[in-house]
């Protein structure tokens, strides 16, 4: 009995065993175009963490049991465009799956073919940033949109700065402590080495970091990582630059386990669509890998990109219709050439080493040191003997001598028309002769009357981190990471020319009169030399962050918590005589905690519907730019300075099936007690009670001097809500047809009436004012965009594209100093006798700009020859030649009532706000060859 019992419990357990084995789930992954085997391809069954990865044929097979019955394969990897297999899985079967393929990705070609406009790097000049939309280029087509079809028009995702995005490289945060952004040109031109992203939306989790709202992107460079071979790649544009070659090489894992990619890249072009505002830039990158065991690796990067761009100038709206919308007042001839006085350069190395351990096969440690630094400098044309050489300089246009308070001079302004139309331009000529005149009229005794310097900033920044990740098992992992930053921040102007002077150019200010360097008096400079200012800023940053993540069958959810501490201090260099006693030695040390706390939730309705839901809140320092009030020449602090709060959540639902994709969410973010700092030359500070500096006031401590100074105006305790939908749609109607449809529409406001108070080296500090901002937009591109498309592939190998998108709601940017009690009171302290509130409402209603259509189109095709491959893509932008504003600001000059009326007033204003409208018809080629 006993016999027979045990013979029959073996030949069930024998059975159940065989018919375990038997239900196997295999295949492969081709390329759609050449059928070539894809190694590296992710195949997740979706609703499971279970995952595998083709090997170098191409094929998989689960080692895993897969759960029975429908299930949905996703097929992923970086330069494919994604796609879901559904399947059966029955029991005791084998399922031997050999007709997928992936699709090379064309948004992920052109991704890396976006050409950014100098006012789009620049947004130290220009106040917008729409590289957050960049961030965000997953396969997520609104994303996508955002990126590629609404980038141009300084659209923000989310109306958010970049700053409230983390980039890395192999998992080192690349965010500039200074202003929070990316410097994107520290890895410009790299495109081909880059192409290998991890990308989160929004508060989604990250395995390499907390992140921010906005999300997170890390690119990764390990040299074992790029599949062996090489591109090369020409371009031609007329938008930044008008050229570019690059040239990479991967050698894949090869003996000794060692791996290699190499890059090399320049670009350059005298001009760019805007007049002068020539691209001149280089770009290397080398990562060398050594797999020293089955645990254990190292990877060396390096990357060193020198670039060098001519600036675009803010033009008021009668300088746009005088000349056009390329012009650009920066440059001028010389010896028949343009040169621009405006030209931003930046070179910045950086070095990284890596160390990868797989403590086993769910766990492991990922330790990374880097070290970045360089410069950037910023070049301006400095006039401290002459007159200001800027052509359109708001005396050399008609609109002053038609606004002359005697009336207007009508044959002058004509002259100024003329003059300006004819020509517009600096006059370099007029500058070197002043020069030469002040050194031979005088035998040697003038000083130069202009010099061209630059804004100098020479970073050191030192970084280490250490990340951990494990799999505690098939539904839980566990993400933490700790990170420390050592700054040093070397700030200081140098004259770059002297502009054919030989006498020199005092260290001393011009207008005022004070010595930049007391310890140095009257010192006379030449090339080579620092001026004006000399200080340094110090940074600590340790941060750690920690976060679960939990998968089950009908919900995924996550949770995540960090810490931060920051700290910043100026030591100043000099001792200005303006804030004697308060400009050289070491500012109070700041100190900052932040932490952040988020979590969210995947709920799966079916296979195809799902909602998702994030929420978080984050406290973080403010940065740099935003904490000393005046950093070039005091140790001054903002008033009350505190951790920024922001608070965040979104809820969205996925539809998903063979045919259409689509995702709507709706979103909210509140950002409180933020800080923002402006320099500016005011008229109209009627209303001034001053402390601090000099002879400036009277008796009762009341302004007396006159109304005009250049002024740092410091914006304190801003609170900003943002809320919003997005939509984002794809239809797969056809086999070679792709239509797709993209909408955000939001309303980003001022929800305070924040505090303003100015200082300056006129007058010290103002007393502090109400700003009246609460229900005021936001500026930073349109508020609302919607895009409509289609994509056709052909199954011989070439695609074309086309959108039509539709932009509007775009603000300028308000000045809060005329939306304080500055504006409506005179000298006595009581409203202007003339002031009508009707009137002040209508001057002060904020611009909005028109809206407008802008048609893209794209196209491509790729030929197999051999072994090797040459594609050709190409774009053109704003096919229909639209003219819009991108953006602008209001001018601070005209700061109290009776200046802002009577320059209103008139037919065209001398101090109308300045803008930036988009580029007309843009193209951009490229062809390249793979092998």
């Amino acid at each position: 009995m006993k016999k027979r019992l045990f013979i029959f419990l073996f030949g069930i357990i024998s059975t159940v065993t065989a018919v375990a084995q038997e239900t196997v789930v295999k295949g492969s992954v081709t390329e759609a175009i050449s059928f070539e085997p894809i190694p590296g391809v992710t195949i997740a069954v979706e609703g499971t963490v279970i995952t595998v990865e083709t090997d170098s044929n191409g094929e998989f097979q689960f080692l895993e049991q897969v759960p029975l019955g429908e299930q949905v394969l996703n097929l992923s990897r970086s330069g494919y465009t994604s796609k879901r297999y559904p399947v059966v899985i029955n029991e005791g079967q084998v399922l031997n799956i050999t007709d997928m393929t992936l699709s090379k990705d064309v948004a992920d070609d052109a991704l890396f073919t976006i050409t950014l406009s100098d006012d789009e790097l620049d947004s130290d000049d220009s106040g917008l940033d729409n590289v957050s939309g960049l961030l965000q280029a997953s396969q997520d087509v609104l994303q996508r949109t955002a990126a590629f079809e609404w980038s141009s028009s300084f659209f923000k995702v989310r109306g958010l700065d970049s700053e409230n995005g983390t980039v890395l490289i192999n998992g080192i945060e690349m965010n500039k402590l200074y202003d929070g952004r990316p410097q994107w040109s520290d890895w410009g031109g790299l495109n081909d080495v880059l192409r290998n992203q991890e990308l989160t939306t929004g508060l989604e989790p990250s395995n390499y970091t907390f992140g921010g709202i906005l999300g997170s992107t890390n690119m990764i460079v390990r040299a074992s990582k790029y599949r062996e071979g090489g591109r090369v790649t020409y371009s031609s544009s007329n938008r930044s630059y008008t050229n570019r070659v690059m040239a990479s090489y991967s050698s894949g894992l090869i003996d000794g386990g060692w791996a290699y990619t190499i890059m090399a890249g320049r670009r350059w072009g005298n001009e760019g669509y805007q007049d002068a505002t020539l691209y001149d830039a280089n770009s290397f990158f080398a990562s060398v890998e050594k797999v020293i065991n089955e645990k254990h690796s190292l990877n060396f990067t390096s990357i060193y990109t020198p670039n060098r761009r001519g600036k675009s100038s803010p033009n008021t709206q009668e300088v746009y219709d005088l000349k056009d919308i390329r012009y650009n007042e920066y440059w001028g001839y010389v010896d028949g050439e343009k040169k621009n006085s405006r030209i931003k350069e930046v070179e910045e190395p950086v070095l990284m080493l890596n160390h990868y351990w797989d403590i086993s096969d769910k766990t492991s440690l990922n330790t990374n040191v880097g070290y970045q630094f360089g410069k950037i400098g910023n070049s301006r044309l400095d006039y401290a003997g002459g007159a200001n050489p800027s052509p359109a300089y708001y005396q050399n246009l008609p609109s002053y001598s038609l606004a002359r308070p005697l009336g207007p001079e009508y044959g002058q302004a004509y002259i100024d028309e003329q003059n300006f139309i004819d020509d517009g331009q600096i006059d370099w000529n007029r500058i070197f002769d002043a020069n030469l005149t002040n050194n031979i009229a005088t035998n040697g005794e003038e000083y130069a009357a202009y010099v061209l310097y630059e804004d100098r900033n020479d970073d050191k920044l030192f970084s280490a981190n250490t990340i951990f990740n494990t799999e505690i098992n098939e539904n839980i992992m566990l993400n933490a990471g700790v990170t420390y930053k050592g700054y040093k921040s070397e700030n200081f102007g140098e004259i770059l020319d002297m502009l054919g002077s030989t006498t020199g150019y005092l260290n001393v200010d011009s207008f005022d009169g004070y010595q930049y360097d007391m310890e140095n008096p009257n010192r006379v400079l030449g090339a080579g030399d620092k001026y004006r200012y000399n200080y340094n800023i110090l940074s600590d940053v340790i941060s750690g962050y920690a976060q679960a993540q939990f998968k089950y069958n009908k919900v995924d959810f996550y949770v995540s918590g960090s810490l931060e501490n920051t700290t910043y201090q100026r030591d100043g260099l000099w001792e200005n005589e303006a804030y004697e006693g308060n400009s050289a030695g070491k500012s109070e040390k700041l100190n900052f905690t932040g932490i952040g706390i988020k979590g969210g939730a995947t709920y799966k309705i079916s296979g195809k519907h799902l909602i998702n839901a994030n929420a978080g809140y984050i406290t973080q320092a403010p940065t740099i730019r935003n904490t000393f009030s005046n950093s070039r020449e005091n140790n001054n602090i903002v008033d009350n300075i505190t951790e920024e709060k922001i608070t965040s959540a979104d809820i969205s639902y996925i539809f998903r099936s063979s045919i259409i994709k689509a995702k709507i969410t709706g979103f909210y973010s509140q950002i409180e007690d933020a800080n923002e700092i402006s320099f500016y030359y005011a008229d109209g500070l009627t209303n001034i009670n001053v402390s601090g500096t000099g002879d400036v006031t009277d008796s009762n401590d009341v302004n007396i001097n006159e109304t005009t100074a250049f002024v740092q105006e410091i914006l304190q305790g801003v609170d900003k809500q943002n809320i919003g939908a997005e939509l984002g749609i794809e239809a797969q109607v056809t086999p070679t047809i792709l239509l797709k449809g993209a909408a955000s529409v939001g309303q980003y406001i001022y929800s305070n009436n924040p505090n303003l108070y100015l200082t300056s080296s006129s007058f010290g500090r103002s007393q502090t004012f109400t700003a009246n901002l609460e229900d005021y937009k936001v500026a930073g591109g349109p508020q609302q965009a919607y895009s409509v498309g289609f994509e056709y592939r052909d199954p011989n190998y070439w695609f074309f594209g086309a959108t039509v998108n539709f932009l509007s709601n775009t603000y300028v940017d308000i000045s809060p100093i005329t939306r304080t009690e500055n504006f409506y009171l005179d000298r006595d302290g009581l409203p202007f006798n003339n002031y009508d509130v009707a009137t002040a409402q209508e001057l002060l209603k904020q611009e909005e700009f028109d809206s407008y259509f802008v048609v893209n189109l794209t196209g491509g095709k790729s030929w197999k020859i051999g072994d090797y491959y040459i594609g050709f893509f190409a774009s053109v932008n704003n096919l229909l030649d639209e003219l819009y504003k991108t953006g602008g600001f209001e001018q601070g000059r005209n700061a109290n009532y009776e200046e802002l009326l009577a320059d209103k007033s008139l037919e065209t204003p001398v101090f109308g706000s300045k803008y930036w409208y988009g580029r007309g018809t843009t193209y951009f080629l490229n062809v390249n060859f793979r092998f």
